[in-house]
Protein backbone atom coordinates (compact mmCIF):
# COMPACT_ATOMS: atom_id res chain seq x y z
CA UNK A 1 0.00 0.00 0.00
CA UNK A 2 1.14 3.71 -0.56
CA UNK A 3 -0.69 6.11 1.69
CA UNK A 4 -0.59 9.86 0.81
CA UNK A 5 -2.24 12.94 2.96
CA UNK A 6 -2.53 16.10 3.77
CA UNK A 7 -1.99 17.94 7.07
CA UNK A 8 -3.77 21.41 7.99
CA UNK A 9 -6.60 22.52 10.43
CA UNK A 10 -9.30 22.45 9.81
CA UNK A 11 -10.26 20.20 6.73
CA UNK A 12 -13.42 20.65 6.41
CA UNK A 13 -13.28 20.65 2.62
CA UNK A 14 -10.30 19.67 0.45
CA UNK A 15 -9.71 19.73 -2.81
CA UNK A 16 -6.24 16.90 -2.52
CA UNK A 17 -8.51 14.05 -1.03
CA UNK A 18 -10.74 14.66 -4.24
CA UNK A 19 -8.13 15.13 -6.75
CA UNK A 20 -5.94 11.84 -5.72
CA UNK A 21 -8.92 9.58 -4.99
CA UNK A 22 -9.77 10.42 -8.69
CA UNK A 23 -6.42 10.34 -9.74
CA UNK A 24 -5.68 6.98 -8.30
CA UNK A 25 -8.90 5.13 -9.68
CA UNK A 26 -8.28 6.35 -13.17
CA UNK A 27 -4.57 5.06 -13.43
CA UNK A 28 -6.06 1.99 -11.62
CA UNK A 29 -3.69 2.27 -8.48
CA UNK A 30 -5.96 0.56 -6.59
CA UNK A 31 -3.46 0.18 -3.71
CA UNK A 32 -2.81 4.26 -3.50
CA UNK A 33 -4.83 6.37 -1.01
CA UNK A 34 -5.30 9.79 -0.21
CA UNK A 35 -6.56 10.66 3.81
CA UNK A 36 -7.07 13.85 5.38
CA UNK A 37 -5.04 14.32 8.70
CA UNK A 38 -6.54 16.94 10.47
CA UNK A 39 -4.03 18.02 13.39
CA UNK A 40 -4.23 20.61 16.02
CA UNK A 41 -0.11 21.30 16.61
CA UNK A 42 2.01 20.54 14.13
CA UNK A 43 3.71 18.36 16.62
CA UNK A 44 1.72 15.88 15.88
CA UNK A 45 3.20 15.12 12.48
CA UNK A 46 5.80 12.46 14.39
CA UNK A 47 2.53 11.09 15.25
CA UNK A 48 1.05 10.67 12.04
CA UNK A 49 4.72 8.98 10.82
CA UNK A 50 4.64 6.75 13.71
CA UNK A 51 0.87 5.83 12.71
CA UNK A 52 1.16 5.35 8.84
CA UNK A 53 4.48 3.66 8.16
CA UNK A 54 3.28 3.51 4.81
CA UNK A 55 3.14 7.07 4.21
CA UNK A 56 4.97 8.44 1.02
CA UNK A 57 4.41 11.85 0.99
CA UNK A 58 1.88 14.41 2.29
CA UNK A 59 0.51 18.42 1.45
CA UNK A 60 0.98 21.25 3.82
CA UNK A 61 -1.88 23.90 4.47
CA UNK A 62 -3.40 26.23 6.42
CA UNK A 63 -1.82 27.13 9.04
CA UNK A 64 1.30 25.33 8.84
CA UNK A 65 3.10 26.13 5.66
CA UNK A 66 5.91 27.58 7.35
CA UNK A 67 5.42 25.75 11.17
CA UNK A 68 6.27 22.48 9.23
CA UNK A 69 9.97 24.00 8.00
CA UNK A 70 11.14 23.09 11.68
CA UNK A 71 10.13 19.35 11.07
CA UNK A 72 11.91 18.56 7.95
CA UNK A 73 15.26 16.80 7.48
CA UNK A 74 15.95 18.84 4.37
CA UNK A 75 14.66 22.39 2.69
CA UNK A 76 17.23 22.00 -0.04
CA UNK A 77 14.49 22.02 -3.17
CA UNK A 78 12.61 24.98 -1.19
CA UNK A 79 13.53 27.61 -3.55
CA UNK A 80 16.06 29.80 -1.80
CA UNK A 81 14.34 32.98 0.08
CA UNK A 82 10.75 30.78 0.49
CA UNK A 83 10.02 30.19 3.89
CA UNK A 84 7.07 27.69 3.03
CA UNK A 85 6.33 24.85 2.26
CA UNK A 86 3.56 22.83 0.96
CA UNK A 87 4.70 19.41 -0.15
CA UNK A 88 7.17 16.73 1.67
CA UNK A 89 8.18 13.73 -0.08
CA UNK A 90 9.13 10.87 2.35
CA UNK A 91 12.02 8.88 1.72
CA UNK A 92 12.99 6.10 4.62
CA UNK A 93 11.30 8.05 7.47
CA UNK A 94 12.77 11.43 6.70
CA UNK A 95 10.67 14.33 5.20
CA UNK A 96 12.32 16.52 2.31
CA UNK A 97 10.45 19.44 1.86
CA UNK A 98 8.86 20.88 -1.49
CA UNK A 99 7.03 24.08 -2.29
CA UNK A 100 4.28 23.22 -5.36
CA UNK A 101 2.52 26.30 -4.79
CA UNK A 102 5.23 28.45 -6.51
CA UNK A 103 4.48 26.05 -9.85
CA UNK A 104 0.94 26.51 -9.57
CA UNK A 105 0.78 30.12 -8.89
CA UNK A 106 3.24 31.40 -11.48
CA UNK A 107 1.43 29.09 -14.13
CA UNK A 108 -1.83 30.22 -13.44
CA UNK A 109 -1.46 34.17 -13.09
CA UNK A 110 1.69 35.36 -15.03
CA UNK A 111 0.48 34.19 -18.91
CA UNK A 112 -2.80 36.02 -18.57
CA UNK A 113 -0.92 39.85 -17.32
CA UNK A 114 -0.97 42.17 -19.38
CA UNK A 115 2.50 44.71 -19.78
CA UNK A 116 0.47 47.45 -17.09
CA UNK A 117 -0.05 44.87 -14.90
CA UNK A 118 3.12 45.12 -13.21
CA UNK A 119 2.26 46.24 -9.32
CA UNK A 120 0.63 44.10 -7.27
CA UNK A 121 -1.51 44.30 -3.53
CA UNK A 122 -0.96 40.73 -1.75
CA UNK A 123 -3.79 40.32 0.71
CA UNK A 124 -2.81 38.69 4.02
CA UNK A 125 0.72 37.73 4.82
CA UNK A 126 0.53 33.98 5.75
CA UNK A 127 1.95 31.04 3.68
CA UNK A 128 0.15 30.96 1.11
CA UNK A 129 1.59 34.49 0.56
CA UNK A 130 5.24 33.12 0.35
CA UNK A 131 4.85 31.36 -2.79
CA UNK A 132 2.77 34.95 -4.70
CA UNK A 133 5.22 36.97 -3.20
CA UNK A 134 8.31 34.86 -4.62
CA UNK A 135 6.34 34.66 -8.14
CA UNK A 136 6.26 38.37 -8.25
CA UNK A 137 9.67 39.09 -7.01
CA UNK A 138 10.98 36.30 -10.18
CA UNK A 139 8.71 38.00 -12.79
CA UNK A 140 10.07 41.51 -11.74
CA UNK A 141 6.22 42.52 -10.48
CA UNK A 142 6.54 45.17 -7.69
CA UNK A 143 4.32 44.28 -4.51
CA UNK A 144 2.83 45.31 -1.14
CA UNK A 145 1.28 43.56 1.90
CA UNK A 146 -1.99 44.51 3.01
CA UNK A 147 -2.54 42.88 6.63
CA UNK A 148 -4.73 44.08 9.76
CA UNK A 149 -2.15 45.54 11.34
CA UNK A 150 1.41 47.02 10.13
CA UNK A 151 4.43 44.23 10.95
CA UNK A 152 7.92 43.14 9.30
CA UNK A 153 7.15 42.68 5.95
CA UNK A 154 3.47 44.40 5.40
CA UNK A 155 3.60 47.94 4.22
CA UNK A 156 -0.15 48.93 4.37
CA UNK A 157 -3.30 47.58 6.65
CA UNK A 158 -6.52 47.59 5.35
CA UNK A 159 -7.42 51.05 6.94
CA UNK A 160 -4.64 52.11 5.01
CA UNK A 161 -6.00 51.77 1.59
CA UNK A 162 -7.72 54.11 -0.84
CA UNK A 163 -8.73 54.99 -4.25
CA UNK A 164 -5.38 56.36 -5.35
CA UNK A 165 -3.54 53.23 -4.07
CA UNK A 166 -5.97 50.10 -5.39
CA UNK A 167 -5.83 52.76 -9.10
CA UNK A 168 -1.57 52.00 -8.83
CA UNK A 169 -2.12 48.60 -8.11
CA UNK A 170 -3.74 46.56 -10.86
CA UNK A 171 -3.22 43.23 -9.41
CA UNK A 172 -5.01 42.27 -5.97
CA UNK A 173 -4.41 38.93 -4.77
CA UNK A 174 -6.42 37.61 -1.94
CA UNK A 175 -4.55 34.89 -0.08
CA UNK A 176 -7.06 35.41 2.93
CA UNK A 177 -9.54 32.87 3.83
CA UNK A 178 -11.87 35.52 3.54
CA UNK A 179 -15.13 33.96 1.40
CA UNK A 180 -14.01 30.41 1.52
CA UNK A 181 -16.90 28.28 2.25
CA UNK A 182 -18.46 27.92 4.37
CA UNK A 183 -18.03 31.62 5.41
CA UNK A 184 -18.53 32.65 1.66
CA UNK A 185 -20.15 36.25 2.68
CA UNK A 186 -17.02 37.55 3.59
CA UNK A 187 -14.52 39.44 1.83
CA UNK A 188 -11.30 41.41 2.47
CA UNK A 189 -12.33 44.91 3.48
CA UNK A 190 -10.66 47.14 0.45
CA UNK A 191 -12.22 50.04 -1.20
CA UNK A 192 -13.72 48.28 -4.37
CA UNK A 193 -15.64 51.01 -5.77
CA UNK A 194 -11.98 52.19 -6.78
CA UNK A 195 -11.27 49.03 -9.10
CA UNK A 196 -11.79 49.11 -13.01
CA UNK A 197 -11.48 47.23 -16.32
CA UNK A 198 -7.49 47.38 -15.91
CA UNK A 199 -7.72 45.50 -12.79
CA UNK A 200 -6.97 41.57 -12.35
CA UNK A 201 -8.37 40.03 -8.98
CA UNK A 202 -7.28 36.65 -8.08
CA UNK A 203 -8.42 34.52 -4.53
CA UNK A 204 -6.60 31.25 -3.91
CA UNK A 205 -9.58 30.15 -2.77
CA UNK A 206 -11.54 27.78 -5.01
CA UNK A 207 -14.78 26.96 -3.07
CA UNK A 208 -16.88 28.71 -3.79
CA UNK A 209 -16.12 29.09 -7.67
CA UNK A 210 -16.40 32.73 -7.53
CA UNK A 211 -15.86 34.66 -4.15
CA UNK A 212 -17.49 37.74 -2.46
CA UNK A 213 -14.00 38.96 -3.71
CA UNK A 214 -14.18 38.05 -7.13
CA UNK A 215 -17.57 39.21 -6.88
CA UNK A 216 -17.15 42.41 -6.23
CA UNK A 217 -14.83 42.76 -9.05
CA UNK A 218 -16.65 41.25 -11.61
CA UNK A 219 -19.44 44.08 -10.61
CA UNK A 220 -16.41 46.82 -11.52
CA UNK A 221 -15.28 45.20 -14.77
CA UNK A 222 -12.27 43.79 -13.90
CA UNK A 223 -10.45 40.14 -14.93
CA UNK A 224 -10.65 37.64 -11.95
CA UNK A 225 -9.65 33.89 -11.70
CA UNK A 226 -10.00 31.69 -8.89
CA UNK A 227 -7.28 29.34 -7.32
CA UNK A 228 -8.52 26.25 -8.82
CA UNK A 229 -5.83 26.01 -11.89
CA UNK A 230 -3.27 26.74 -9.18
CA UNK A 231 -4.46 23.81 -6.87
CA UNK A 232 -4.70 21.58 -9.90
CA UNK A 233 -1.27 22.48 -11.05
CA UNK A 234 0.84 22.33 -7.75
CA UNK A 235 -0.93 18.94 -7.26
CA UNK A 236 -0.05 17.53 -10.17
CA UNK A 237 3.87 18.82 -9.50
CA UNK A 238 3.17 17.22 -6.01
CA UNK A 239 2.52 13.59 -7.50
CA UNK A 240 5.36 14.13 -9.87
CA UNK A 241 7.84 15.06 -6.96
CA UNK A 242 6.50 11.87 -4.84
CA UNK A 243 6.85 9.49 -7.77
CA UNK A 244 10.01 10.44 -9.47
CA UNK A 245 12.59 12.43 -6.84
Amino acid sequence: MELYGLIGYPLSHSFSKGFFTEKFEKEGLKDHFYELFSIQSIYEIQDILKKYPDLKGLNVTIPYKQLVLRHLYSTANIPQGLRACNCINIIDGKLYGYNTDVIGFERSIIPNLKSFQNKALILGNGGATAAVKYVFGKNNIEYKIVSRKLHDGSEFTYNNLNADIIEKYKIIVNTTPLGMYPNIDSCPDIPYTAIGRDHYLFDLTYNPPETLFLKKGVAQGATIQNGLQMLVTQAEESWRIWKEE
